[in-house]
């Protein structure tokens, strides 16, 4: 298979938030895509930008937890926010899921009436 050895965008930003350069950053990316095209047997797709990305960052706070600590941090880590959205856009697809599903009850309903009518 293809690697896809784009890096996101966000990259920088993530290593400099991690205290990590961008080559060990750069690395760590490459490592996760790796990994993610090996679980999933894919180079492509939802299942696999997901896992890369999951797993792009908790490489990043395993090596950012490595680091030496002048001080007690107090800043959540990186993965918050990715699985934060990963939650609100599951309940926005369950939210579309149960709308559709009550349409869809009430349709039936509604010609199970009309039949019964005629």
């Amino acid at each position: 298979m293809k690697h896809n050895l784009t890096a996101p965008k966000i990259l920088p930003w993530i290593a400099h938030k991690a205290g990590i350069s961008e080559e060990l950053a750069l690395k760590l990316w490459r490592r996760a895509i790796g990994e993610a095209e090996y679980l999933t047997g894919k180079s492509e797709g939802s299942d696999y930008w997901s896992l890369a990305v999951e797993r792009f960052l908790a490489f990043v706070e395993d090596e950012a937890g490595a680091a030496p600590q002048d001080g007690v941090s107090l800043e959540p880590g990186l993965s918050w926010m990715w699985h934060h959205q990963t939650r609100m856009a599951l309940l926005s697809m369950l939210v579309l899921q149960n709308s559709c599903r009550y349409w869809q009850n009430t349709l039936e309903r509604v010609r199970s009436q009309c039949r019964g009518a005629t």
